[in-house]
């Protein structure tokens, strides 16, 4: 065999970031002689899913039709839970306020969940690559039930808080463990639609959250929207639980980063603590809110020295390093964080420069979620099909960024059907970026990497969305009169301020973030998506 030859055959057996990524696969083309058991060891473990024939195509794992189905099924109502506790209790907090006695501490039943759930993402990723996909799965939906369950008993509201907590370092897990196990499933050509049908499940309960908090706390009671959680997770528990054992394993014997582990969760909870309560707690340049900044630099800081002196860090270098997975990365980063922006402040916008109700700006935003899902389901398809699939999302964020342009010169004159108009253009525009960011990473990792890549990518897509969200506030009350103490959209409200001067910035930084996740996804190679295609339609 000739030395081309043998250097062929290694790029086809790893991504251009083999050097980092799969270093146990290639050195220089050549396998080492100390690494040549361990990565015959690994090729004979990925090939059990999808092994390359001479016209590359795909070995089926040993699952049929039906438990495929099966599987997706349990893992979408899972992934819908994790989504839905995000949203559906705001409707009931004026209740939860009441009948606790404690309204002061009201805000801390949402912000525990988001603590948790951004902090348990990474681990539950990386957890999934050392002991399963299974057992870790079936452990995160055992968590956010009993967390459930504390929320629906509980007493007082610090407890409540404590329930919400433990809720979201269940619900937190339960995304990156469902998109992994669909990598697992599926070959990386059926990926996207499935991937697309995680992202519906997403913005479908984002959407029907705030009615169901509301129908149940008005008709029975708050409690209600913690005790579906026991009959949906027990279904899910069910589903899963056999159809999973015959799932391919991937995970290999891998060492968990404690220090790494800590030093990223604490520097994010510090992070988002600042940002959640800069401008409405304390002011921006409070003791508090800079401490909690310092705090979280130092603590990013020792991460970042954890992960060059750590003999297996917490997310491997080559995944944050890498080419492809960086710039991956940093474009769901903008284009996940953009959505979270709008997604919030479309309501405001609204209501405060439209001057329509909050029912009719609900209805605005429905048009941006619905236009987001259906291009998340137009991407799937065209993933699947198109041999230049990078086009997808490159022509989704160029319209995105014209739309923006376009708000942003006439944030002041928009009536409220055409903005409407706008706004669902934009979400079908904008929403690829859900299905299209995941498939990425997970085509641009090996297998038993699949875990860690995904529930990185999900941290800092969360991130992303924290920060723009941030940054998206600070720009509204500054330009509309907040420049000094702790100033509220309330009191700028009672104040008569002009907001549209303030939104035109937010859809200017908006353009600007989504031009940086253009940049990004230019930066991408566009790597084939092997395999068959037998899911034609995943819900027949």
């Amino acid at each position: 065999m000739t030395q081309d030859l043998k250097q062929h055959m290694a790029r086809d057996l790893t991504p251009d970031d083999s050097h980092s990524i799969a270093s146990d696969l290639v050195d220089g083309g050549r396998l080492g002689p100390a690494r040549a058991e361990e990565a015959a060891s690994h090729r004979s473990v990925e090939s059990a899913a999808f092994a390359r024939g001479p016209n590359d195509t795909a070995v089926l794992p040993p699952l049929d039709h039906a438990a495929i189905r099966t599987i997706i099924a349990g893992i979408m109502l899972a992934m819908f839970l994790s989504a839905l506790e995000q949203t559906i209790v705001a409707p009931a907090l004026p209740a939860i306020g009441k009948s606790l006695a404690d309204v002061d501490d009201l805000s801390w039943v949402v912000t525990a969940y988001l603590l948790a759930a951004t902090a348990a993402t990474p681990l539950f990723g990386k957890l999934t690559d050392i002991h399963g996909r299974r057992t870790i799965m079936l452990v995160a939906i055992g968590i956010f039930i009993a967390g459930s369950l504390v929320c629906a008993l509980a007493p007082s509201m610090w407890i409540l808080i404590i329930g919400r907590g433990v809720q979201g370092i269940g619900g937190g897990g339960l995304i990156p463990i469902a998109q992994t196990i669909i990598a697992d499933l599926l070959s990386p050509r059926e990926r996207p639609m499935a991937q697309s049908y995680t992202s519906v499940v997403f913005m479908s309960a984002s959407i029907l959250g705030p009615v169901i908090g509301g129908l149940l706390t008005d008709h029975l009671h708050w409690s209600f929207i913690f005790w579906i959680n026991l009959p949906l997770g027990a279904a899910a528990l069910v589903m899963t639980s056999r159809a999973l054992r015959r799932l391919p394993r991937h995970d290999r014997p891998h060492r968990l980063d404690i220090p790494g582990v800590t030093f990223m969760v604490a520097a994010a909870v510090a992070l988002l603590l600042a940002l959640d309560w800069g401008g409405t707690h304390y002011r921006w340049l409070s003791w508090q809110i800079v401490a909690l900044f310092a705090g979280s630099a130092v603590l990013w800081t020792l991460f970042a020295a954890r992960l060059v002196t750590a003999r297996e860090p917490f997310i491997p270098i080559a995944i944050l390093h890498g080419r492809v997975t960086s710039a991956i990365t940093c474009a769901g980063f903008f284009s996940i964080g953009t959505i979270m922006g709008i997604t919030i402040f479309t309501p405001l916008y609204c209501q405060l420069v439209l001057g329509v109700s909050a029912s009719i700006s609900g209805l605005a935003l429905i048009a941006f979620m619905g236009g987001a899902t259906l291009g998340s389901l137009l991407t799937g398809r065209l993933l699947a099909r198109l041999t230049h699939y990078m086009r997808v999302p490159i022509i989704g964020l160029v319209v995105a960024i014209a739309t923006l342009g376009f708000l942003a010169a006439e944030a002041a004159g928009l009536s409220l059907g055409v903005f409407t108009l706008l706004l669902g253009v934009l979400g079908i525009a904008i929403g690829p970026m859900y299905p299209t960011t995941t498939i990425l990473m997970q085509n641009a990792v090996k297998l038993h990497q699949l875990g860690t890549a995904t529930g990185a990518l999900n941290f800092f897509r969360l991130l992303g969305g924290a920060i723009i969200v941030a940054a998206f506030g600070a720009i509204v009350l500054g330009s509309a009169g907040g420049h000094a103490g702790i100033v509220t959209l309330e009191k700028l409200t009672a104040g008569h301020a002009d907001f549209a001067p303030g939104f035109r910035l937010v859809f200017i930084a908006a353009g600007i973030f989504l031009a940086i996740a253009l940049a990004c996804v230019l930066a991408v190679e566009e790597r084939p998506l092997h395999g068959p295609v037998r899911l034609a339609d995943l819900t027949e």
